[in-house]
């Protein structure tokens, strides 16, 4: 077994290490993506300033969390139909047993709160910051976007109740309009 992990690395390692500053790590989180019934990692994320730590973990203890993210504050999809999107189903899927909704993304917490703010989201999402990607990382659904200034999270929607994950929806190039909008969230749960 050891072996033939040995072999399976060797043969990652090179491609992903040319490739990207990140080495080997970036190559073993694309192997280890974080799946249904796994827990939430224990990572610090901010809200409104970086003096207001949030810790999805302790966020969701007892609790039913709708958590999505998206590869950037005020890009055109994530602005005009995925953070729009869960601001008009909000109360649809909070009847549905979610007890809260928070947006995530690779942006710093004047940026999230500014998005939010912009967008009225009001009472209805949290808006969360994940500044060095750590939380993204921990959870491997991070990508290479050069355009909007290098890491990022890949657009995702998963439902994590009592710190595990329950049901995740990764759209199948990080970058899509798909699987993680609200409409269909809401038709899953």
């Amino acid at each position: 077994m050891a072996t033939i992990l040995s072999a399976q690395v060797t043969q990652i390692v090179p491609r992903f290490c040319a490739k990207s500053p990140l080495g080997i790590f970036t190559a073993l989180s694309r192997a280890m993506s974080i799946k249904v019934g796994d827990e939430i990692p224990s990572v610090d994320l901010y809200e409104e300033t970086p003096a207001n730590t949030v810790n999805l973990r302790d966020v969701s203890a007892g609790r039913k969390v709708l958590v999505f993210a998206v590869p950037g504050a005020f890009t055109p999809g994530c602005s005009k139909t995925h953070l729009p999107g869960y601001i008009k189903q909000a109360e649809e899927l909070k009847s549905k047993g979610i007890n809260e909704i928070i947006c995530v993304a690779v942006n710093d917490p004047f940026v999230m709160n500014a998005w939010g703010e912009n967008n009225k989201v009001s009472n209805k999402i949290r808006m969360l910051a994940d500044t060095n990607a750590e939380f993204t990382k921990a959870i491997g659904l991070e990508q290479e976007l050069a355009v909007l200034g290098g890491l990022r999270s890949k657009r995702y929607s998963m439902v994590v109740e009592d710190g595990k994950v329950t049901q995740l929806n990764v759209e199948p190039d990080g970058k899509g309009l798909t699987c993680s909008l609200a409409e269909n969230m809401l038709a899953k749960l």
